[in-house]
């Protein structure tokens, strides 16, 4: 396991990140205590130091866990919470961004993490009503009391996040360090907007759902009719054929199709910008240990230019518009290849 910065900060965290949203059997699935404690100790075994949790997550088992899981080496993990989601059904003032949420949710944390601070505190999805003014400095409250090192923002547009950092930066408050967003092969819809902002701004990138919801272990593919079209017909063809891609590549590794999804996220990464740190989480010690077998997976260019032509998108507007020829040669004056642009681009 070798260690990234956090963005804009001095953080060393692991370049993969444990996910806990199945610690804890409270929603009718997940693991039991002991099988979430094997699993924790794997993942501290390798080497990780970035642990994953939120206030909701199992109705608050996962940070108890958590939090008697780190007792012994408390100052050694990067421990990762966040707020925002329901705490309690019918509260309007028990959800949400706002100072009030925020503050009673960070002290539930506390108490179910056993810990007096937080090293990194996520606003977990953009609610649409509270002033970007209210949150960042209700967050810059709790980092000046010491009970939140570092703040990052997850599941929220790339403009909220641009103005909340500016706003910061301005104020002198502190700022997002972390983006938690949806991305993988099967939806590739962040590199509109939320990595370019991210590379931009230095801010690193913890990708959540990088198997595409179990599409890309190739699960729906083996469950196919004669013809190779997928029986689960939840599932749409192109992401059936992306899984296929998958799987192709898996093979000619000699890898799982697990660790090559993961390991094609972590080769987003550009050696210039802030980090992309997928979240893995598992059933069991057994699908942990195959997904940080990722880490040992070094994809080809070929690899890549083939996993990328089967999941690429389509940017949109104005991503495309700005990078057709026609408008490049009037932007440019016709030199576009010969300008050396070290910031990158489209």
């Amino acid at each position: 396991m070798n260690y990234k910065l956090l963005g804009k900060s001095g953080l060393r965290v692991s370049e993969l990140a444990l996910g806990t949203m199945g610690f804890g059997q409270d929603w009718g699935w997940g693991q039991s205590r002991e099988e979430s404690k094997t699993i924790f100790d794997a993942y501290a075994h390798a080497g990780g130091n970035f642990v994953d949790t939120a206030v909701n997550y199992t109705n608050g088992t996962s940070e108890k866990f958590v939090g008697e899981f780190i007792q012994s080496e408390r100052e050694h993990f990067v421990v990762a919470t966040k707020y925002t989601l329901r705490r309690r059904e019918g509260d309007p003032n028990a959800a949400g961004n706002q100072r009030k949420n925020m503050m009673e949710s960070v002290h539930t944390s506390l108490k179910s993490l056993r810990t007096d601070y937080i090293d990194l505190y996520w606003l977990h999805a953009w609610d649409f009503t509270t002033p970007v003014e209210e949150i960042m400095r209700g967050l810059d409250d709790l980092v000046r009391q010491g009970k939140v090192l570092y703040i990052g923002v997850s599941d929220t547009p790339a403009w909220v996040v641009s103005m909340a950092n500016t706003l910061a930066d301005l104020r002198g408050w502190a700022r997002f360090v972390g983006l938690q967003i949806r991305y993988s092969l099967a939806d590739r819809a962040a590199e509109r907007d939320l990595l370019p902002m991210a590379r931009a701004l230095d801010i690193a990138v913890t990708p959540w759902s990088v198997l595409g919801a179990g599409i890309l272990t190739g699960k729906y593919n083996r469950d196919s009719d004669a013809q190779g079209r997928a029986k689960n017909w939840n599932v749409p063809a192109r992401q059936y054929e992306i899984a296929q891609e998958v799987i192709h590549v898996a093979q000619e590794l000699g890898c799982t199709t697990s660790q090559v999804a993961i390991a094609w996220v972590l080769a987003q990464q550009d050696a210039r910008h802030a980090p992309i740190i997928p979240i893995v989480g598992a059933r069991n010690v057994a699908q942990l240990q195959d997904n940080l077998g990722a880490l040992d997976v070094k994809l080809s260019a070929e690899h890549l230019a083939r996993l990328d032509n089967a999941s690429k998108i389509e940017l949109g507007f104005p991503h495309d518009f700005l990078a057709s020829k026609e408008i490049r040669n009037i932007v440019y004056a016709g030199q576009y290849e010969h300008i050396h642009n070290h910031r990158g681009g489209s």
